[in-house]
């Protein structure tokens, strides 16, 4: 009883078949594997980072070189000079500088300093272009700001940002606390 059963099931099996005819080729093609996608910016911003940080020198305490700015306070630890230069201090506030004249500049960074020792801010970001449309294409606030924020006792370090944060446009500043 179980053979004949057997034999209805195949013979239906083979009805179904009918007609149907085996593929030509008995090779598959293997499935290619999806390709991560490249993070092309973020390669890029490391490697101007490399170069910044090979070019810095985060053991002596001041200097300035072609377009880096560099300023560190006698006593400043040298974690604290390496933390500035990576930009890891958290910035409390930030100060725009372009467009404005040396005297425009000045009155606003003193207002600006002063305003953010009163709030307990240490580390601040203060953009001041890289001088692209100025006279000769070379930075004004530049300079200015390197001597301006070295006559201030409430300074304790300042160097260029990351490339991220500005680069050589804008600089990083370490304020005392009280």
């Amino acid at each position: 009883m179980n053979n004949d059963r057997d034999d209805d099931d195949l013979a239906l099996f083979r009805q179904e078949l009918d007609g149907v005819r085996p593929l030509q080729g008995d090779r598959i093609e293997p499935e290619r594997p999806r390709l991560r996608p490249v993070p092309g910016q973020r390669i890029r911003d490391n490697k101007k980072v490399i170069a910044a940080l090979r070019k810095a020198d985060p053991l002596h305490g001041e200097h300035e070189t072609g377009e880096e700015l560099w300023y560190a306070r006698p006593g400043l630890q040298q974690q604290q000079q390496r933390r500035l230069r990576r930009g890891q201090y958290p910035i409390g506030k930030e100060l725009d500088l372009h467009g404005k004249t040396a005297n425009e500049a000045h009155a606003a960074l003193n207002r600006f300093l002063t305003d953010c020792r009163a709030r307990g801010i240490r580390s601040v970001r203060v953009i001041h272009g890289k001088g692209l449309r100025s006279p000769g294409g070379k930075p004004v606030l530049k300079g200015k700001l390197d001597r301006w924020l070295r006559q201030r006792q409430d300074v304790i370090a300042f160097c260029f940002a990351r490339p991220v944060d500005g680069g050589t446009g804008a600089i990083y500043v370490l304020l005392s606390s009280g």
